[in-house]
């Protein structure tokens, strides 16, 4: 699914909030591009929204004399070069302030470019595409982590969640969208439920609505009614009753940020179907890659959660379906407690537990 179109100076992004309609690009010409498209939920799903901050990044940078007339930098000086990212950086964190991963991926730029603005010998030219090619390689790196995920997320659920040498094909529940729309490409929860799929042990995907974006819906259904994925759609309201009445092997989610404490950030109604799986015996997964953990926050009391316009309550592709006089509260996300996370996190590097994550991070 070619949602992200680049090559080196150009940049074209899938307008989510169009599909399963429609499938309409839009051109990114610079970071505040990025930020508008981040922002305003043309592209959503925290490896996703790193993927495309960055690459406005580099877009505008492969025209650093348009940056000079523009006044984006003051001179093609490599100092000039380094206030430049500093300031596109903090830019783009603040577009969506609960996903972890553009924050995480912007430390690292930097990191990367500081070692080499006081060496004599690396030019601003040489600096430059230093920069374009790390932010280039991302994109293959996203996948690949993603199908790490996928691989180790399937083989867990297959050998935890199953009677011990069965065949028996797994139901998995998800919510939101964590599949190629969310990432670079695969998918990090839904890369796991591609893999199981893949794998010919995947029974049934069921996946929620997921009010009021209706991620779930539009762009979930769009993935696996387009990959073929044996898939049914359930309403926010009906999680309790279906894991009452069908048998549901495990549940898998993404995330936009998980704390050192292992407690989860993720799209609003996580943590309802968390209190619900667990009261069902569901083991519940956390799908992510290591860039979206955030081990400077000690537990969930400590995020930032994003709360976006009332009119997205009230409102379905501009029709009122409430009285636009209410009051509404819209949370775009919550915090799902550690202890109710039973399956485990599923990462690139395998699936652990809190504290294991923990100290895999710090090595």
């Amino acid at each position: 699914m070619n949602h992200i179109i680049y090559s080196r100076g150009s940049l074209k992004i899938l307008d989510q909030r169009k599909l399963p309609l429609n499938e309409v690009f839009v051109t990114i010409e610079r970071v505040e591009d990025g930020f508008n498209a981040i922002k305003d939920m043309l592209v959503r799903g925290a490896p996703c929204i790193a993927m495309v901050g960055l690459l406005s990044l580099s877009v505008e940078l492969a025209s650093p004399d348009k940056l000079l007339d523009l006044g984006k930098l003051t001179g093609l000086t490599k100092e000039a070069l380094y206030r430049y990212l500093e300031k596109s950086c903090q830019l783009l964190c603040e577009a969506r302030p609960t996903a972890i991963n553009v924050r995480n991926e912007c430390t690292k730029l930097l990191s990367l470019v500081s070692n080499d603005v006081s060496k004599e010998e690396i030019t601003f030219d040489f600096l430059v595409d230093k920069i374009i090619t790390y932010i280039e390689s991302l994109l293959d790196q996203d996948i690949q982590v993603n199908r790490s995920i996928g691989k180790y997320g399937a083989s867990h659920i297959i050998n935890n969640c199953l009677t011990s040498g069965s065949d028996e094909k797994v139901a998995v529940l998800t919510h939101c969208n964590t599949g190629s729309l969310a990432t670079a490409g695969y998918g990090t929860a839904l890369g796991v439920i591609r893999s199981l799929h893949e794998m010919g042990r995947l029974e049934m995907v069921y996946f929620t609505e997921t009010r009021p974006f209706n991620q779930g819906s539009r762009l979930t259904a769009y993935e696996l009614v387009k990959d073929k994925i044996p898939c049914k759609l359930i309403c926010d309201n009906m999680v309790a009753a279906l894991m009452n009445s069908h048998k549901i092997h495990a549940v898998v989610v993404g995330t936009d940020r998980v704390v050192k404490n292992g407690d989860t950030a993720n799209k609003i109604g996580t943590y309802q179907i968390a209190v619900i799986a667990k009261h069902h015996s569901v083991p519940f997964y956390i799908a992510l890659p290591m860039s979206t953990y955030d081990p400077e926050k000690q537990d969930g009391s400590e995020i930032p959660v994003e709360e976006r316009s009332q009119e997205e309550v009230k409102m379905i592709n501009g029709t009122y379906i409430a009285p636009p006089e209410v009051s509404c509260w819209n949370p775009s996300f919550d915090v799902t407690p550690v202890n109710l996370i039973t399956g485990g996190f599923i990462t690139e590097n395998g699936v652990f537990s809190a504290p294991e994550l923990a100290e895999r991070h710090s090595n």
